[in-house]
């Protein structure tokens, strides 16, 4: 069998396994379990104390901000209990430098004249005896939740100079039966939200930069179609439908335009599209499978998975199309290479190898081609950033069960993310919401 042939039937197997994905629909009060692994011993110590105001509310503020820092792999609550501190309060610093805290986060919840919920907040470093500044947050009682992560982000700019993505959110796609789901959710799998139901497979989901829409494949005219999806009224429109597949659709850092992978004339290739699906253009030119397309952080280049050299490798090309310049081959190190994904800085590149028998998730610098394996699993699929560039999700199986996974680019800190009961696939991590 040649090595095209083995592409091809690796692509058809992926097929299959989406369509034969077999999920159960979850009760409203399904929460996701996220299990924690290898985050060492040196976390950064932070007391968050109780929000003084947040007793009686349907969403305890604090508990938000304490479940971010502590599933971040850099930070480690210290014990607080249930004693309150509003925001106007000064610390004892001496008391909690005497506990082990180096920092103290502190607030207050009031109702305002209208219904909503003002959140108070402020940061102090006990080690220096003084205060790091806070953030003043109004929100309605269902964005509770996404106040905590905002603090949570806050706190992580304020102590580690990055910034946070616990505000973020998620996208996956859940099956039950015959029905597919692609759900939205906050990024640790809470507050989740169906924004599609379909009897057909939904796959390759891809965020629009400003969070407002999702691009993603949908086999309900039984045949691959790439839709838009407006989140906020549900709206969708058919951005592609071009005869034979359509697939793989990405956006370009402006969301101006998507690149994707069509067969309309004969193999797969690449192509561009303006985003209201006028101005189709074919980029790459060649007689092999060029498919998965992904737009740099600079706007200049487009990734492509491609077989041209006799089995998937990964290869860039410009924005313009392969004709200016040709097609660079950027993977050597395994022989089959397939799924890339872009570090939000350019700086990185993972990817899907074979290794053995196993597809593993691997990170290469862009710089100097070295290459670290970020997984030990079988079947991996799909990575995606998170959008500060620090973590990595990608579907997976453990304990057998299909399963999303995170793990930082280091490869020390890992996270299971799991729907009990559940089968959960095609993962695609939000950009910042400003």
């Amino acid at each position: 069998m040649t090595t095209k042939h083995l592409f091809k039937k690796f692509s058809i197997a992926l097929s299959s396994l989406v369509a034969t994905w077999t999920m159960m629909v979850l009760p409203a009060q399904a929460q996701m379990n996220i299990e924690i692994s290898g985050v060492g011993q040196s976390l950064f110590p932070i007391a968050v104390m109780r929000f003084t105001g947040e007793n009686q509310l349907p969403t305890k503020v604090t508990d938000v901000v304490r479940s971010d820092l502590a599933r971040s792999g850099a930070m480690r609550n210290v014990e607080s209990g249930g004693a309150e501190l509003g925001w106007d309060a000064k610390p004892d610093y001496k008391s909690w430098a005497a506990r082990g805290a180096d920092a103290l986060a502190v607030g207050s919840v009031t109702r305002t004249s209208d219904g909503r919920y003002e959140i108070r907040y402020r940061l102090y470093d006990i080690r220096k005896n003084e205060s790091l500044g806070g953030l003043v947050i109004t929100v309605s009682a269902d964005e509770l939740r996404l106040a905590g992560h905002k603090i949570a982000d806050d706190i992580i700019q304020k102590i580690l100079g990055e910034r946070g993505v616990f505000s973020t959110r998620l996208s996956y796609v859940i099956r039950s039966g015959k029905t597919h789901r692609l759900v939205i959710s906050d990024s640790d799998g809470e507050n989740a939200k169906p924004a599609l139901a379909s009897n057909e497979p939904i796959i390759s989901p891809s965020w629009s930069p400003d969070g407002k829409k999702v691009a993603y494949v949908s086999f309900e005219s039984r045949k691959p179609v790439v839709y838009v999806h407006e989140l906020a009224t549900g709206r969708r429109t058919v951005l592609s439908n071009q005869k034979g597949n359509n697939s793989a659709p990405t956006w370009s850092v402006d969301g101006r335009y998507l690149a994707l992978a069509l067969s309309k004339d004969g193999n797969t290739q690449i192509y561009k599209i303006n985003a209201n699906g006028t101005g189709l253009v074919r980029l790459s030119r060649s007689q092999s499978i060029d498919t998965e397309p992904q737009w740099s952080p600079d706007g200049q280049s487009i990734y492509f998975t491609s077989d041209r050299s006799g089995s998937p490798q990964i290869y860039r090309m410009s924005v313009e199309g392969e004709a200016q310049g040709g097609a660079q081959r950027i993977t050597f190190k395994h022989g089959f290479v397939t799924s890339p994904r872009i570090s939000p800085d350019g700086k990185n590149i993972v990817y899907i190898a074979r290794v053995g028998g196993a597809y593993r998730l691997h990170l290469q610098d862009l710089t100097t081609g070295e290459v670290t394996p970020l997984s030990d699993g079988n079947r991996d699929e799909t990575p995606t950033f998170a959008a500060n560039g620090r973590y990595v999700l990608y579907a997976a199986r453990s304990g057998g069960k299909p399963v999303l996974m995170a793990v930082s680019i280091d490869g020390k800190n890992k996270q299971v993310l799991s729907l009990p009961g559940a089968d959960v696939r095609e993962p695609a991590w939000g950009p910042f919401m400003d």
